[in-house]
């Protein structure tokens, strides 16, 4: 069974943004963020593929030329648009990825499906 939540207005996310979100997967709370790149919605969940804690710093994913997201703790870049490690600790992994969806100018987060019990 498909599960979602809601994020925000499309508009609240415009090129170049990001906007954090808690997400509860396999009875584990934990975090994602969905980001605007150049027009393209992406959203992953905020661990770190080399030690599994958050990306940002204060909501601060992207590099300084806004082109890579950035491990602020261990330095890995990671390609936006599908969430590769290409330098750092983690190269050749790759964030977990999580789907968004806008449906009548309203963001939505698309969960993971639960494991059946």
């Amino acid at each position: 069974m498909t599960r979602s939540q809601p994020l925000c207005p499309a508009a609240d996310l415009p090129p170049g943004t990001t906007r954090k979100f808690v997400f509860t997967h396999e009875g584990i709370r934990r975090e994602g963020f969905a980001a605007n790149v150049r027009g393209h919605l992406v959203a992953y969940e905020n661990a770190c593929r080399h030690i599994p804690m958050p990306l940002d710093d204060d909501n601060d994913f992207f590099t300084t030329d806004g082109n890579f997201f950035i491990c602020r703790t261990h330095g890995a870049i990671y390609e936006p648009l599908n969430g590769r490690c290409i330098h750092g600790p983690c190269g050749g992994q790759s964030l977990k990825p999580l789907r968004v969806v806008e449906v009548k100018g309203e963001l939505w987060i698309v969960l993971p499906d639960e494991p059946e019990t």
